[in-house]
């Protein structure tokens, strides 16, 4: 399954729970490596979205504001392939820090491609916007910016 979005901005609160020891220990296991503190927010409608909405039935999450429509389109995807991870929540210091999915993926821009995942926390705002995590900055490694469209590949 291939998504296509384009880059937007976020809150730019991911680093806060990017940077936790507990998440990278997780992300390790999952990537082979620690990943950068912070998400690639992708954007995304159509087609696409439907396939999104997808991956946040399979994990269990909530599509919020999402049409009966879309969802039942989303429903009827094929996914049984792509695997869901779990990355598990914490508490530390009486501050709870919720689990997510991710599901590995390959990041495509620019004739080029890295490895990243798809994350769909627990609790979030948004049910059309992909957050993407990888060992690297991906804004600087592919020299995108806001607006730029890209895909994701789900392996």
């Amino acid at each position: 399954m291939r998504i296509t979005g384009k880059v937007s901005s976020g809150l730019g609160r991911a680093h806060i729970f990017m940077a936790q020891k507990h998440y990278q220990e997780q992300f390790q296991s999952l990537m082979g490596s620690s990943v950068w503190p912070g998400t690639l927010n992708l954007k995304v409608s159509d087609e696409n979205l439907r396939s999104y909405i997808a991956l946040r039935l399979k994990s269990g999450i909530d599509t919020l504001d999402a049409s009966t429509d879309l969802i039942e389109a989303a429903k009827s995807l094929d996914i049984d392939n792509i695997e869901a991870n779990r990355i598990r929540g914490f508490l530390r210091d009486g501050v709870s820090f919720g689990g997510a999915t991710a599901f590995k993926a390959k990041f495509h821009s620019n004739d080029d491609s890295v490895d990243c995942a798809v994350l769909i926390p627990d609790l979030t705002r948004h049910y059309d916007v992909a957050e993407i995590i990888s060992a690297k900055f991906l804004r600087e490694h592919f020299s995108i910016k806001d607006g730029d469209e890209v895909s994701i590949e789900l392996i």
